[in-house]
């Protein structure tokens, strides 16, 4: 199991590095959004 550990241990970190990227993606895609979407009910009210 050990050797499996260490050879897997580099998709690991990039693993990691991706969910983090994919869910700032996401946080900052939900505040542009809602941030459109008050501006759009602030217009259109």
């Amino acid at each position: 199991m050990a050797a499996d550990d260490e050879e897997y241990s580099g998709f690991n970190d990039t693993r990691q590095k991706r969910i983090k990227v994919v869910a700032w993606v996401t946080i900052i895609a939900l505040i542009l959004v809602g941030g459109g979407a008050t501006v759009f009910a602030l217009l259109f009210g």
